[in-house]
C-alpha cells in the first residue's frame, strides 16, 4: 500500500469519525498515531505521541490561548458588551437601521477582546436584541445581523481561528493578527452598507429611535474608554513589537480585571466563573491542537500535500483558477462542518500547496479563515445561528437563516475585495515585517 493511499484512507476515516460525533481532538490524534505507526513504525509513533503532547503543553506561544480566552470570558461577565452597545446606540441609534449598525460596531469592538464568533454574537445579542425590539425592528434584520456580525469576533484579533491557523502553519501570530485587522474593518463597513441598503429597499424593517442629545453622547464615551485603551494597548503592543502576543494577552487579562474593579463589577463569582470557563475551553482547544499537530505529522509523512501539488501542476491550470476552486470548496465544506474541523483537516494539506504556488501565507491565512466563517451562518450546520436560536427561543430558526442572506452577500464581496486588493490584508503585516 502506497504512502498516499494510507494518507487518503486516514483522512476519510477521520471524516467518518467526525460524523459519528467522536471528539475532534481525539479523532485527529488517533488517526495521526495509527497512520504514522503504519508508515514509520510503532516505536516512532509512540515517541511522536508523547513528545508532541509535551511540546504543545510547554510551548510558550501557546500560553496566548488560555490568556486570551480568559480576557474574553471576563469581558462577557463584566458586561463590557453592554457598555459598547450603549455608547454606539447613543451615537448612531437615531438613524434608520442605526441600532443594527450599532450592533455591528459593538460586535467588532467586542471581538477585539473576545476571539469567538459565538461568544460575540450572544454577548452583544443579550443587550442589542431587546433594544431593537423596543423600537420595532423586524426579527429578520435584528437576528440576521447578530448572527452575521458575530463572525467579526473570530476575524478581529485576538481571533481563535487565526491563532490555531498560525500554530498549525508555524507562522507569527502577530502577523496574522495584523492581517485580520484590515479584513475585519472592511467586513464591518460592508455589513453597515448592507443594513443601509436593506433599510432603503424595505423601510418597514427598521425604524428610527429618538436622537440622543450631544451631551449624552459625549458623556457615554466614558464607559468604553477603558475597553478602548485595553484593545489599543494589546493590539498596539503586538503591532509595534513592544511585547509578544503572549505578553499582550497577559496584559489584557490584567486590564480586564482593572476595568472590572473600576466599574465595581468584579465579584468573586464573576472571577471564579470566568476562570472555570477558561479552564474548560482551554482544555478543549489544547486537545484540538495536540491532535492537529499529530495529524499534521501523519499527513506530511504520507506525502499527501506533495501528491496534491503534483496533481495540480499536471492540471496545468492558472494558479488563480486553483485558488477560486479551493475557496469554493471551503465554502461548500462550511455547509456541513464547523470552522475548527475545516481548518484542522485541510490547512495542513492545502496551505503548503497554495503557498508553493506563490500566494502570501498571511494573506492566504486570513482569506481562508474569512471563507470558513461563512459556514458559521449557513445551513445546515450554522453553529452561530443555532447558538443564537437557543438563546432567542421565540424566533424560528428559519427567520434567522433568512436574515443572514444580505450579510452573506457582504462576506462574499469582502472576499472578492481581499482577492482583488491583497494590501487590505497585507498593509499592516508588511509594515511589521517588510
Amino acid at each position: 500500500m502506497s504512502l498516499t493511499t494510507i494518507g487518503i484512507m486516514g483522512i476519510c476515516i477521520f471524516i467518518l469519525l467526525l460524523f459519528l460525533n467522536m471528539p475532534i481532538g481525539i479523532s485527529l490524534a488517533l488517526i495521526g498515531f495509527v497512520g504514522v505507526g503504519l508508515i514509520r513504525g510503532w516505536d516512532a509513533s509512540l515517541s511522536m505521541l508523547s513528545l508532541q503532547a509535551y511540546r504543545t503543553a510547554a510551548d510558550y506561544i501557546l500560553g496566548v490561548i488560555p490568556l486570551f480566552v480568559a480576557m474574553g470570558f471576563l469581558a462577557m461577565r463584566l458586561r463590557l458588551s453592554s457598555d459598547l452597545f450603549y455608547v454606539m446606540n447613543k451615537w448612531i441609534g437615531h438613524m434608520r437601521g442605526g441600532l443594527a449598525m450599532a450592533t455591528t460596531v459593538a460586535c467588532m469592538a467586542f471581538g477585539a477582546v473576545c476571539g469567538s464568533a459565538v461568544a460575540t454574537s450572544m454577548a452583544v445579542g443579550t443587550v442589542a436584541l431587546p433594544e431593537m425590539r423596543k423600537y420595532k425592528y423586524k426579527d429578520i434584520l435584528s437576528t440576521g445581523i447578530l448572527a452575521s456580525a458575530g463572525n467579526l469576533g473570530a476575524l478581529i484579533p485576538p481571533s481563535m481561528p487565526l491563532i490555531i491557523y498560525a500554530i498549525i502553519t508555524e507562522q507569527s501570530v502577530g502577523l496574522l493578527f495584523s492581517g485580520g485587522i484590515g479584513a475585519g474593518i472592511l467586513l464591518t463597513l460592508l455589513f453597515i452598507l448592507a443594513i443601509w441598503i436593506w433599510c432603503r429597499i424595505k423601510p418597514d424593517v427598521a425604524y428610527s429611535s429618538p436622537p440622543a442629545p450631544w451631551r449624552e453622547r459625549f458623556g457615554a464615551v466614558r464607559y468604553i474608554i477603558g475597553l478602548l485603551l485595553l484593545a489599543i494597548i494589546v493590539l498596539g503592543g503586538i503591532y509595534t513589537g513592544m511585547f509578544t502576543p503572549t505578553e499582550a494577552a497577559a496584559i489584557g487579562v490584567f486590564g480586564a480585571l482593572v476595568i472590572g474593579l473600576i466599574f465595581k463589577r468584579l465579584t468573586w463569582k464573576v472571577f471564579t466563573g470566568s476562570m472555570v470557563d477558561t479552564a474548560l475551553l482551554s482544555g478543549k482547544i489544547f486537545l484540538l491542537i495536540i491532535g492537529a499537530m499529530i495529524f499534521t505529522r501523519f499527513v506530511t509523512v504520507s506525502e499527501v500535500p506533495l501528491q496534491i501539488s503534483t496533481l495540480i501542476a499536471e492540471l496545468n491550470l492558472p494558479s488563480f483558477s486553483i485558488l477560486i476552486i479551493l475557496l469554493i470548496f471551503y465554502i461548500a465544506a462550511g455547509f456541513v462542518m464547523d470552522i475548527m474541523p475545516i481548518i484542522l483537516i485541510t490547512v495542513p494539506i492545502l496551505h503548503p500547496v497554495l503557498v508553493g504556488m506563490g500566494y502570501h501565507p498571511v494573506w492566504l491565512s486570513v482569506l481562508i479563515t474569512m471563507t470558513t466563517l461563512i459556514g458559521g451562518i449557513t445551513p445546515p450546520v450554522g453553529l452561530v445561528v443555532f447558538s443564537l436560536s437557543a438563546m432567542i427561543k421565540d424566533v424560528p430558526i428559519y427567520t434567522i437563516f433568512k436574515g443572514i442572506f444580505p450579510f452573506l452577500g457582504a462576506m462574499l464581496l469582502c472576499m472578492v475585495l481581499m482577492i482583488a486588493f491583497p494590501d487590505i490584508v497585507l498593509f499592516l503585516p508588511k509594515l511589521m515585517s517588510p
